[in-house]
Parts: structure tokens; C-alpha cells; sequence
């Protein structure tokens, strides 16, 4: 009997941003996706992360925000349409989801497993979101990493992105990658 969780797990595929559009989730989907995305590994129930949403407009005036880094943090004036590309660059789909990972400095609770269960929330909202019909795309491209950025989303010194999580519908269905060959990442111990 065919499983459809392990078929989805087996056949969910990245879409690019440029590929995502309208509708989106509605606010019920999205309520469901970030509280699937919450339901991770989280030693000491500390939540090393939160999600910021962009959605309609918001996408846009964030756009403004990443034309204005560039312009400032780029070496070599960026060109009208680099700084267009910026611009636009959350209107790519209907819905970006930020996901910031936040470490706590918490005896017996690691950073680094604190950044790992960043991680599992994001790929937990991909799933949730592809569970749904959704195609997903989780980056950070340059964004992530600008100091204007980031002080625009209000970062404390403990917080990173994540990723960024861009959510649509598929234009069109994508074609499957090559694959990792499994046999030359897996030992049993002892050898």
C-alpha cells in the first residue's frame, strides 16, 4: 500500500520564486503551516526561532529595503536594473516567510542544536506548505547577510535568517535533480 507521506518526503522538489504564483495560503493554511513548522526538536523548549511574514504590499516595501542596501553596501554603483531586480525581489511569490533562527545562551541546550532546530523548522514549513499543494523555495541569497537588512527586520545580536521561504503555487511542475549516491555516505559502524 503506497504511503502518501513517505510519497511526498520521496517526490518534493524545491520550486524557484520566479516559478510560484497566486493564491498563496490563506491565513488558515498559514496558521497550519507555521504551527507545523513549530513542532520540531526544541531542547528545552526554548523556540530558537520566529517567523516574520511578508505578504501583498509588505513584499513590495521590503523590495524598497533591499534596493537601498544595495545601493549602499555594493562596491561599484549597481545598475537600474540590479536595483529593479531588488525591488522586486519578495514579489517573486505570493507569500515570503523569514524564519530567524534565535540563539539563548541555555546551559545544557547548545547553540548548535539551537540552530539545527532552526533548520528543522524551516524544512518542517516547506513540508507543511508542499503537504498542501504549495511549492516552496527555502534560501538566503545576499539579503540575509546585509547589516541594513537585518537591521531593518530589528535582529538582536543573537539572531540570524535562516532562510528565507518563498510560497506559491507552481507554474509548472519541476523536474527532479540528480540525487546524492547514498552508498558513498553511508558506513556501519564498526567497519
Amino acid at each position: 500500500m503506497e504511503n502518501p507521506v513517505i510519497n511526498l518526503l520521496r517526490t518534493r522538489r524545491s520550486v524557484k520564486p520566479d516559478k510560484l504564483v497566486a493564491p498563496g495560503p490563506n491565513p488558515k493554511e498559514i496558521e497550519t503551516i507555521l504551527s507545523i513548522a513549530a513542532r520540531v526538536p526544541d531542547h528545552k523548549k526554548l523556540a530558537p526561532w520566529r517567523f516574520v511574514l511578508f505578504e501583498g504590499e509588505a513584499r513590495a516595501r521590503m523590495g524598497e529595503v533591499f534596493a537601498a542596501a544595495c545601493l549602499a553596501e555594493e562596491r561599484e554603483p549597481p545598475s537600474s536594473i540590479r536595483l529593479e531586480t531588488e525591488r522586486r525581489r519578495f514579489l517573486r511569490a505570493p507569500l515570503v516567510i523569514g524564519a530567524i533562527s534565535r540563539v539563548k545562551e541555555t546551559p545544557g541546550a547548545p547553540e548548535w542544536e539551537q540552530i539545527l532546530s532552526a533548520g528543522a523548522a524551516c524544512m518542517n514549513l516547506c513540508l507543511a506548505a508542499n503537504a498542501m499543494g504549495y511549492g516552496t523555495c527555502w534560501i538566503t541569497e545576499w539579503i540575509a547577510y546585509s547589516p541594513r537588512v537585518r537591521a531593518a527586520f530589528g535582529l538582536a545580536a543573537n539572531e540570524r535568517v535562516a532562510g528565507f521561504i518563498y510560497v506559491g503555487r507552481a507554474r509548472e511542475r519541476q523536474p527532479d535533480r540528480e540525487r546524492p549516491d547514498l552508498t558513498q555516505l553511508t558506513t556501519r559502524w564498526p567497519a
